[in-house]
Formats: structure tokens, C-alpha cells, sequence
């Protein structure tokens, strides 16, 4: 990519949190060259401005594109795509392994030709965070992780020494090994840098992930979302990521979280209110006080929703709250001063107030207004607040299955099984069958998360394992604790307490 031009006068100076000079691509010297408006376009439109400025080659990424993408309509005709250079790559580790059986295919070819197989190699960053296919066996008591990845080791042995060759074959290849975290709470709590530089230049932060829940990392005012394998592989090689440019909703919030509601609760209203305002393909921004004022682990908590209200991104800007975020996480002073610079120097700090930029679309909520919720009964997006969960449920529970009910007789309602679990067992085994299109459009799931969730979490190899045995009851209506590392929630420690 290139890094080395000076379009429009755009290579600029900035002050790096040491006192030295660095270099920049300016987007205010951008529309001072009379290219667009830039300073009124959303701020996640100029975050990928930036990185088609900056990697303008004439070639992958064109002048034409710039000018394009900088006189951006807010309700254009959507015809154009964008090659979008991101700045890094975050992989699960179902989606990552196969692309790292990719690159090992691709240097084994190089070494029969006779070349050197190091110059296969990524061309930004990629990290590989191993969490989707850890099993949980044991729980409830002090020895319960380590127990648990003793046996991951012992499952999957012959694929860590190919995650480890892979670490060590390749320089901009990183393993994340299991027991760390989900990977969005890695991404956020550790990988996210915020700037990055090559050679001089300094750059935002952007990146793609093959997890639908990539968004995330929007919280932390950083463009990033999920995508497919083929997409993540072309990313690693340097290619364009191409996507249609989109309509950008401004979501206005207004007040603050009442006391007893938590960002979870504000995550699903706001999925039920994007649904219906059909976001689908388009990105979200958060603006206004209530944004302002939110800590950055609900904006986190918020942006994760983005695939369940259908969105391509829920971005927030880029605030003293992230500067604090980044300091609090362990990320150095120098570090965090460059980051701060940067984004006062490109003139994207600062949460919007309204009337300050020109979206698509502006939706309205008031965060006072929230009340404590939970999802379902199926769908993320069919909320039920807490006190008419009752009724909501005996109500589910014999309408039928079309109507996004249970299809329960009423008669059944009420009685109860007696179970065991523990004792000796064999976890995992088995067979699984992928969930299809057609199912999934059958039930009125969404493909890019449901289906994703089943299709990647594949039963493991059985084991012999053993636990302590109970007995109890259970019926419909029991409330029972499940997993609480829902992907939402890992980097909230509100709401992770308050679960557990």
C-alpha cells in the first residue's frame, strides 16, 4: 500500500505523545483543497475517507474514489463501492484456523517453485483469538478453568501446534491462546491500539473480524465489523475490502441510565427500535449528550448489538472517555497522548451534538426512559420489559410456533421433571448438522448471527469427565442461570456482576 504520496497537500504534521513530530493524512486539509464537505459527513464516513486517502495508488484505490466518498449524500442513490484498506485483522479461531491452512498451502506452493516461502507473508496485522471452540465441562468450583484447559490441550492438541507453527512462521501472525477471553474483550481490552503507524505516517485504527460481533469494537470509536472468510483472507493480502457506500442513521440520545437499568437493557431497546427502522446495510453513529455521557463499556455493550439491529456498525465517536478507556486498559501515556493528538489534529474528537452533522436518518431516545428488559422469547429483538414478563410468557407458551410462540399445551404449564446431572459422562461427540438459509429464513432469524452460532460451535471429541452429581426439579417457567459470557456483556463489569 502506498503511504508515501501527497494528494491534495494532505501530508500533514502532527505532535506524537513524545514530543516528536509524525505524519498524518489530513482531513481537514482534504476539504481545505475545495475536494468535499468533509466536516460535515458522519464521523465512521471519515474514519474510512481516511483510509481511502491514504492507500490512493492509482490502482486498487483510485482518486475518483476519494472524491466520491468525500461528497458523500446523506440520501444518495447507493451505487458506488468503497475500497476500504483496513489496518488490521481479528480472527475466531473456527474461522481462522482454515485461513491459516490457507497461507501454509500458499508457501508450500512458493517452496516447489523454487522461491523463498517468506515472502508469503500478511500485510497488516492479524491476530487469532482461540474462543469459540472451547468447551465448558466443569464449573462451580476453584479448580474449574484450570480443569477446563487441560482438557481443551488434550482435545485439540494437534491444532495449538499448528497455531503455534503458525506464530512462529509468520511475523504479523499472533495467537491469543483460550482462557483469556472472548475475543471481542480481547480486541477491545488489549488488541485495540486506536492509532497505528508505518514508517512515519499514523493511521486510525480499523480492522475486519470473521465474528459478526466484531462491532464491538465500535464503542471505542473504531470502524471494524464482521465478515467472511474470503473477505478476511483478501484483508490479510493487503486487498480492498469492498462494501457499497451506505446510509449513515444518526441515533440522538437524550438523558441518562435510571438507577436498576442496565446497557444491556439500553442494547435491546435500541435493537427494537433499529429494527423497526431497517438499518439493515447501514451504519449506525451515536450522537448527542446522552453518548457523551455514557461510560465506554456500554457504548461497548451497545455496539455489539450491531448484527442483532441489523447494522453494519454501531459507532460511537471518539471522546475523552476512550482516552480514559485506553489509559484504564494498561495502554502506555505516550501511547495514549499520540492517540488523543491524532484525532484532535483530524478534527474527529468529540462526540457530536445535534445539527453538527448530516446523517441519513435521525432516530431519537431518551436513555431515561429505559426500563429493565429482557429478549425473547426467540428474537433479540422482541423485547419484553420486566414486569410484564409474566404475562408475556404464559401468553408464548401456547401460541404457536408461526406466531413466534411455544406451541405448548396450557395444561403443561406448571409441571415439573425431576433431573439429575454430574457423575461420570462424555462430554461432546456426536453429529451436527448445519443450520441452512432456508431454515433460518424459515423461523425469521438473522443469517449473520444465528446461523453463525450454531454453525461454528460443533460438538467436541468425547471425553470421560466426571462432577459431583444433583438432583432437582425443573418445568416450564423455571429460572435457571446459564452461561452469563454472553459476548455482549464480557467487557461490562456491571453487568457481569449482576449476572453472576
Amino acid at each position: 500500500m502506498s503511504t508515501s504520496h501527497n494528494l491534495f497537500g494532505t501530508l500533514q504534521n502532527f505532535e506524537l505523545g513524545n514530543g516528536q513530530p509524525g505524519k498524518f493524512y489530513s482531513l481537514p486539509a482534504l476539504e481545505k483543497a475545495g475536494v468535499g464537505p468533509i466536516s460535515k459527513l458522519p464521523v465512521s464516513i471519515r474514519i474510512v475517507l481516511e483510509a481511502v486517502l491514504r492507500n490512493c495508488d492509482g490502482k486498487k484505490v483510485s482518486e475518483a474514489n476519494i472524491k466520491e466518498l468525500a461528497n458523500w449524500q446523506p440520501t444518495g442513490t447507493r451505487t458506488a463501492e468503497i475500497p476500504f484498506v483496513v489496518a488490521r485483522i481479528v480472527l475466531q479461531d473456527f474461522t481462522g484456523v482454515p485461513l491459516l491452512v490457507d497461507l501454509a498451502a500458499m508457501r508450500s506452493a512458493v517452496q516447489k517453485l523454487g522461491k523463498n516461502p517468506k515472502i508469503i507473508e500478511p500485510l497488516v496485522p492479524v491476530d487469532l483469538v482461540v474462543d469459540h471452540s472451547v468447551q465448558v465441562d466443569f464449573s462451580g468450583g476453584a479448580d474449574s478453568m484450570a480443569r477446563n484447559l487441560d482438557l481443551e490441550f488434550t482435545r485439540n492438541r494437534e491444532r495449538y501446534q499448528f497455531l503455534k507453527w503458525g506464530m512462529q512462521a509468520f511475523d504479523t501472525f499472533k495467537v491469543v491462546p483460550p482462557g483469556i477471553g472472548i475475543v471481542h474483550q480481547v480486541n477491545l481490552e488489549y488488541l485495540a491500539k486506536g492509532v497505528l503507524s508505518a514508517g512515519e505516517v499514523y493511521y486510525p485504527d480499523t480492522l475486519v473480524g470473521t465474528d459478526s460481533h466484531t462491532t464491538m469494537i465500535n464503542g471505542l470509536g473504531i470502524v471494524g465489523w464482521g465478515v467472511g472468510g474470503i473477505e478476511a483472507e483478501a484483508g490479510m493480502l493487503g486487498q480492498p475490502v469492498y462494501f457499497l457506500t451506505p446510509d449513515v442513521v444518526g441515533v440522538h440520545l437524550t438523558g441518562s441510565i435510571r438507577e436498576g437499568v442496565t446497557a444491556t437493557d439500553v442494547a435491546l431497546t435500541i435493537t427494537q427500535m433499529l429494527r423497526k427502522a431497517k438499518v439493515v446495510g447501514k451504519f449506525v453513529e451515536f450522537f448527542g449528550a446522552g453518548a457523551a455521557a455514557l461510560p465506554l463499556v456500554d457504548r461497548a455493550t451497545i455496539a455489539n448489538m450491531a448484527p442483532e439491529y441489523g447494522a453494519t456498525m454501531g459507532f460511537f465517536p471518539i471522546d475523552a472517555e476512550c482516552v480514559n478507556y485506553l489509559r484504564a486498559t494498561g495502554r502506555s501515556e505516550e501511547a495514549v497522548k499520540t492517540y488523543e493528538n491524532y484525532y484532535k489534529a483530524q478534527g474527529l474528537w468529540g462526540i457530536p451534538k445535534k445539527g453538527e452533522i448530516t446523517y441519513s436518518q435521525e432516530l431519537e431516545l431518551d436513555l431515561g426512559a429505559v426500563l429493565p428488559s429482557v429478549a425473547g422469547p426467540k428474537r433479540p429483538q422482541d423485547r419484553i420489559e420486566l414486569p410484564k414478563m409474566k404475562e408475556s410468557f404464559i401468553s408464548a407458551f401456547s401460541k404457536p410456533v408461526a406466531e413466534n410462540g411455544f406451541g405448548k399445551p396450557a395444561v403443561e404449564l406448571g409441571k415439573s421433571v425431576r433431573v439429575s446431572a454430574g457423575g461420570q459422562f462424555h462430554p461432546g461427540g456426536g453429529s451436527q448438522e448445519p443450520v441452512s438459509p432456508q431454515h433460518s429464513m424459515a423461523v425469521g432469524t438473522n443469517l449473520a448471527t444465528e446461523r453463525e452460532m450454531a454453525n461454528n460451535r460443533p460438538t467436541p471429541d468425547p471425553v470421560t469427565a466426571s462432577a459431583p452429581q444433583l438432583q432437582g426439579e425443573i418445568g416450564h417457567g423455571s429460572v435457571l442461570i446459564a452461561a452469563i459470557t454472553s459476548c455482549t456483556n464480557t467487557s461490562n463489569p456491571s453487568v457481569m456482576l449482576a449476572a453472576g
